[in-house]
């Protein structure tokens, strides 16, 4: 069968072609955004697409067009496949049919750390001879990829609360029917298809109510918003994480940077965890992947082992540089609650004298400015910040009675210089964004050397 994607250039599209071509598909595709490293993994799969979506002949000429949900009536090969009367679904829904009933399904939902923990998890399973298939919002080391049909009973899905289609407006999750749901968490996000934080809540609920009544949820136990979900009705079991007090699993941290932390299960203490990451965040992260993989059948002491090898996964304070006496970081948050937590793991790790943050407001629901207020708390535990300027908004006139230090620059070149004049022995430099960013990774990685090679 011949499939064509349309928004090909997506972290959950360009994974579903991978999926699509392993099961013996030709897959073509287009989009008008598509950048490293998703570009390098379709190129690396062979699987060819199209810039823009002018261009109808490969959807007119395939036997099934997957929409992908950037796609929006008014752009002419939508416009071409539907006059064709082609056959046409989300790929959501393609995952649904054609991938996961082969498995047992386990998801990973949340505002934040999806894509880290399904990683996790796809690596645990894996170590544990267990051979999971997977589909991961992002290239995981461990594996090279971000998608891969399993010779195992597991599917490790990464469950996205964001719109389906332009024609299913349901999230992603919904279609996914798990066995084992992680919620990480749950804050606002999203705000050009949700109004608000309590029209998340009501998706998540409408998703519990898809987990079989032999299934299980974890959560960590200390968050509102999912709490008050749960409120609403759970049909199946429940176990809490937290990194204090009463909970099933628990993460007790020995090391201020978390690279070391022993877990707990049912106030017994039952495995020790020493790997390479860094921050709160991750811990919490980590645990529910041991929960998760317990429940797949993995020993904690087994799980635990594995995540000693985990490689975190690219975009996610993924170091471009270390050279210098300086670190280079591209990390992908883009929320306040991810910066914050970010920031705060690096300044507390112990390596690095000074954090600079390059930002750039690039998600709908930053572009919207919704969050603006939270920014001044985001980034107190940054020594400077470099902002590109919005177009959206006018950044100067919110941002007149911060206190955190920053600087407000209207093309990404300006930064790329001003940090490598600035940088010195000692210091982090972390870019987040959760798009291309003007290739600015490389250009201040090359200004840096430039400057220190001198």
């Amino acid at each position: 069968m011949h499939i064509h994607i349309l928004g090909i250039g997506g972290t959950f599209m360009s994974a579903l072609a991978i999926l699509a071509r392993q099961l013996g598909h030709e897959v073509t595709g287009c989009d008008v955004n598509c950048y490293p490293p998703v570009s390098d993994l379709l190129t690396d799969q062979n699987i060819a697409w199209t810039a823009g979506y002018d261009d109808c002949q490969d959807a007119l000429r395939a036997d099934l067009v997957v929409v992908g949900n950037v796609i929006k009536r008014g752009m002419p090969v939508l416009e071409a496949v539907l006059n064709s009367s082609q056959r046409y679904m989300s790929g959501p829904q393609w995952i649904a049919e054609e991938v996961l009933p082969k498995y047992r399904v386990l998801a990973v939902a949340g505002t934040h750390g999806k894509t880290t923990t399904t990683s996790m998890i796809a690596h645990v399973l894996f170590e544990a001879g267990l051979e999971p298939g997977f589909l991961i919002g992002g290239v995981a080391p461990n594996f090279g990829t971000s998608a891969r049909l399993g010779e195992g009973n597991w599917f490790v899905i990464e469950a996205d609360e964001y719109d389906s289609a332009f024609f299913d407006k349901r999230p992603k999750m919904i279609h996914y029917h798990p066995i084992v749901a992680i919620l990480n968490n749950l804050e606002f996000d999203h705000a050009d298809i949700y109004p608000n934080l309590e029209a998340i809540k009501l998706q998540f609920h409408y998703y519990l109510k898809t987990v079989q009544s032999t299934g299980v949820v974890l959560k960590p136990r200390d968050d509102k918003a999912l709490n008050e979900v749960i409120q609403k009705g759970v049909f199946c079991n429940l176990e809490e994480f937290a990194l204090d007090g009463e909970a099933t699993w628990r993460a007790e941290i020995v090391d201020e940077c978390g690279s070391h932390f022993y877990v707990w299960q049912q106030n017994k203490r039952v495995a020790e965890v020493k790997w390479p990451l860094i921050g709160r965040f991750n811990v919490e992260n980590g645990l529910a992947a041991i929960s998760a993989c317990h429940h797949a059948g993995v020993s904690v002491e087994v799980a635990a082992s594995a995540l000693g090898s985990f490689k975190p996964v690219k975009r996610r304070l993924e170091v471009k540089l270390d050279n210098h006496g300086i670190v280079v970081y591209d990390d992908f948050a883009h929320h306040p609650t991810a910066i914050a937590k970010t920031v705060e793991a690096l300044k507390h790790s112990g390596k690095h004298q000074r954090v600079l943050v390059v930002l750039e407001f690039a998600s709908n629901t930053m572009r919207s400015g919704i969050h603006l207020s939270s920014m001044p708390a985001a980034l107190a535990e940054a020594d400077l910040t470099f902002f590109l300027k919005p177009t959206q908004f006018d950044l100067e006139k919110y941002a007149q009675n911060w206190h955190s230090c920053y600087e407000m620059l209207s093309v990404s070149s300006m930064i790329v210089k001003r940090v490598a004049d600035e940088v010195r022995k000692g210091d982090a430099v972390v870019i987040m964004s959760n798009h291309g960013f003007d290739n600015i990774h490389q250009d201040i990685v090359t200004a840096i050397n430039r400057r220190f090679n001198e």
